[in-house]
């Protein structure tokens, strides 16, 4: 390898890597040493793992883990079924202006912040927002409904918030198929739903696998949209750890809780690759 060559590599990998190691993997050494940390007095600490095993005896840790775990795998569900027919539209149907105005329409909400986004979903939901008057007027409720604080109202943000995360994987992966392949089948004496499921689905995969890989991980660890969406009986896994940290100011089992969190989603999305037979490297190539 030239000089030249080699001084552009090292140019354009320096700030990948300061920011890998200066912005995750210092912080997360860090606070992995704080999380086998146990208080023994005032100032003093010894090496434990005793707040992972606090996470594994107190039933409530366990069962709110477990609920947004699976409240996570529904929202990125929710996410794929909707994106993926909106997503083929963009890619193979739409054509010059409208394509890109289809596509310019999903990344429209992401031009505000999260917060606005979902005060925006807020004032709908309200029992005197939008979505409950329209409900009145249809006569399809007598009274005024109050749909904020439950999971439905989580799941409605949190499919929102994740949308366009599904859309662009899958709008990259469809256009890159050929038409003629989808012709061809047609010509084959294919079904629209044979050809969906043998032809357009493989060749999406890699798209699904890693749209449902980033919708899944960013609402696992979202703490905005539950908190402001759910009710006292709608616990998310972050709100612990919050809790833990600014409130009881206890960092140690706050960082434990953290890493119990990065440990375990890894586990579910290494069985998902395993699962659907699909890599890290084929995913995000």
């Amino acid at each position: 390898m030239k000089t030249e060559t080699k001084i552009g590599f090292i140019l354009l990998i320096t700030p990948l890597l300061l920011w890998l190691v200066l912005l995750i993997i210092i912080p997360h050494i860090d606070m992995f040493l704080v999380s086998i940390r146990e208080r023994v007095g005032v100032r003093q600490y010894q090496s434990s793992l005793a707040n992972y095993g606090t996470f594994f005896e107190e039933p409530l840790y366990i069962w709110t883990f477990v609920r947004t775990a699976t409240m996570s795998i529904l929202a990125t569900l929710i996410t794929l079924v909707i994106a993926f027919p909106a997503s083929y539209y963009i890619a193979k149907m739409a054509k010059g202006r409208t394509q890109s105005v289809l596509f310019l329409l999903c990344l429209v909400p992401f031009w505000v912040s999260e917060i606005v986004r979902t005060f925006g979903w807020m004032i709908l939901l309200r029992e005197t927002g939008l979505v409950s008057s329209v409900l009145q007027w249809t006569g399809i409720v007598s009274g005024p409904v109050e749909m904020l604080y439950n999971d439905t109202a989580i799941m409605i943000g949190l499919v929102y918030t994740s949308m366009l995360f599904m859309v662009v994987p899958l709008v990259t992966t469809l256009e890159s198929l050929d038409d003629q392949i989808i012709e061809a089948a047609y010509d084959l004496g294919g079904s629209g739903l044979s050809i969906l499921r043998e032809v357009i689905i493989p060749h999406a995969a890699p798209g699904i696998v890693a749209g449902s890989i980033v919708v899944f991980m960013l609402t696992l660890g979202n703490y905005l949209t539950p908190t402001m969406l759910g009710g006292k009986d709608s616990l998310w896994f972050t709100e612990l750890i919050y809790l833990q940290f600014i409130v009881r100011f206890n960092w140690e089992l706050g960082a434990a809780f953290g890493f119990m969190l990065l440990l375990l989603s890894s586990i579910i999305v290494w069985s998902v690759l395993r699962l659907t037979g699909q890599t890290l490297e084929k995913t995000m190539g």
